[in-house]
């Protein structure tokens, strides 16, 4: 896998975090309600919690500070403003606060990154933003109760709010744990933790500021997408497509995880990602042509919760990124063949 897409892997994983990360801990809370109810009605209060994590994003305007630090020292945060308004329309804004200057806008599956260092902005479309969390409302939470068990793990108070805390480990050794605090009134989440076998922790974002329902219209965040003048504007190409397509077989890999989109970069050759979910935790497949002979191998990354493994065929690298086990990875990189 080349640098650039290396990046852009490693980018796509902390955005998704950022962007997505708590709208997957307030469907784990959701379990966490719904096992302690009588088994028949289980599935009906799942759904209702559920029906309030789909909600929530469109009721509550926020505006925090967001850290994400690892096991291994390092450390980022970013600021980041979100608002709703009765047309459900959704606007948030990230500003990293660490690292080269940069932010990001993103209006449901548009995301504009501003690049002041190179005056770039660069505009992506990432559908499996906007999808991720319907894997839950299609049934997905029925499968991600069979994969991990959940237990409510006492109270806390972050960033000066009232919050319940919640482990959920799992059944198998093919995903982390996860510990998620939300907020007791609207049900946001506040922190999340992803944890080692051994129950160290692996990576850590949470809200070190938070301010709720504040008065902030999606207009005025939509205002900040307009590029500054003489600035360049980069449109990142994304083409909706099938490993089929693309000449691949893919077997199954990996018990409980769901394709969720799948899109070619660019021209007919370019990089191919086909994401993955158990409904917590996600893969993503980066498939891409490596003209260069090179005998079969394999090479792998870890930062954090996210690690890499890249695989190496006659012709092509694949590379698996996620907030999984190196395991996990392997079978997921295994299970793309080319076919003949």
């Amino acid at each position: 896998m080349d640098r650039k897409l290396l990046q852009g892997a490693r980018a796509y994983s902390l955005g998704r975090r950022l962007l997505m990360g708590w709208l997957c801990g307030v469907a784990s809370f959701a379990l966490a309600q719904a096992q302690a109810q009588p088994a028949a009605s289980t599935e009906r209060s799942l759904s209702e919690w559920l029906d309030r994590v789909h909600a929530a994003p469109r009721r509550h305007n926020y505006i925090g500070t967001i850290v994400v630090s690892s096991n291994a020292g390092a450390m980022s945060s970013a600021r980041i403003w979100h608002a709703c308004d009765d047309d459900e329309r959704q606007v948030e804004r990230i500003e990293a606060l660490s690292g080269p200057p940069r932010s990001s806008v993103r209006r449901d599956n548009r995301v504009m990154t501003f690049l002041p260092e190179q005056k770039l902005v660069r505009v992506e479309y990432h559908e499996s933003l906007s999808r991720f969390p319907d894997l839950f409302r299609s049934g997905g939470a029925a499968a991600v109760a069979e994969l991990y068990t959940v237990r409510p793990a006492g109270t806390d108070r972050i960033a000066g709010f009232e919050t319940d805390v919640v482990l959920l480990a799992p059944r198998d050794a093919m995903r982390f744990a996860h510990r998620v605090w939300t907020e007791r009134r609207t049900g946001l989440v506040l922190k999340r933790q992803t944890l080692a076998p051994d129950g160290a922790v692996l990576e850590q974002t949470a809200f070190s500021e938070l301010q709720l329902d504040v008065p902030l219209r999606p207009d005025r965040l939509l205002k900040q997408m307009q590029p500054p003048p003489g600035w360049r504007m980069e449109t990142v190409q994304a083409v909706r497509t099938t490993a089929v397509d693309e000449g691949w077989d893919l077997k199954p890999a990996v018990t409980g995880y769901k394709p969720v989109a799948c899109y070619r970069r660019g021209s007919a050759s370019g990089a191919m990602q086909c994401v993955f979910s158990d409904g917590l935790a996600s893969v993503s497949l980066f498939v891409e042509p490596a003209p260069e002979p090179s005998a079969q191998h394999e090479g792998a990354l870890a930062a954090g919760a996210t690690h890499t493994l890249t695989r190496r065929i006659p012709g092509w690298s694949i590379t698996a990124v996620g907030e999984v086990p190196q395991q996990t990875l392997r079978a997921f990189a295994q299970s793309l063949e080319r076919r003949p």
